[in-house]
């Protein structure tokens, strides 16, 4: 059995809350899987670079485009028994969560995609690391998450192993150092344990 599966933020112009998707993740929620999603520049969105390597701004933002795309098509309020964890603190999540929900938090549908409401779905998700070790990127992903929902990412080989050095300079206690390094993978991961 697998530990869990890899999948992209979108595939062409299509992000994962669009309804091609559903049998894949219906049949992943009936595994109780847990689904790693990892960006990439969308096919959309290359061109709007504005003079940086496209994976500067576009790869968090194709993070943030599937997970709004999986909350307000109502994936995560129908697939509560998939565990996701969103690589880069889950792009621009954790800076847009007040917006997306100074949109859609008063919408009278609202339990119908989001029965926890807007940031409780979010707080549901697990987010990793990588790349979003800086301290402001922090802050924003644990005033959004407990340290429960974060897991150690590094994006190596394109960033160094440096980054869990960069959390330990945050002031976050040992236990949440622990956590992040380690405990929440192998909750999300048991066999990790060994």
């Amino acid at each position: 059995k697998a530990d869990g599966i890899g999948l992209q933020s979108s595939y062409g112009d299509k992000w994962l809350g669009n309804p091609a998707y559903r049998p894949v993740l219906e049949e992943l929620n009936r595994r109780k899987a847990v689904v790693y999603v990892h960006p990439l520049v969308a096919n959309c969105c290359s061109a709007l670079s504005v003079g940086t390597f496209p994976a500067v701004i576009e790869v968090p933002h194709d993070t943030t485009r599937t997970v709004t795309s999986l909350l307000l098509s109502g994936s995560f309020a129908r697939l509560r028994d998939i565990k996701w964890l969103f690589s880069h603190a889950g792009g621009t999540i954790p800076m847009m969560a007040g917006r997306i929900n100074s949109f859609y938090g008063t919408r009278p549908n609202l339990r119908e995609f989001a029965p926890e409401g807007i940031e409780g779905e979010l707080r549901r998700l697990h987010y990793d690391t990588a790349n979003a070790t800086f301290a402001p990127s922090m802050a924003a992903l644990t005033k959004l998450v407990p340290t429960s929902q974060i897991s150690y990412g590094s994006d190596y080989p394109y960033f160094g192993f440096g980054q869990f050095a960069e959390l330990q300079k945050l002031g976050l206690t040992a236990g949440d150092l622990d956590a992040i390094g380690h405990e929440n993978a192998t909750r999300l991961i048991p066999r990790l344990r060994a």
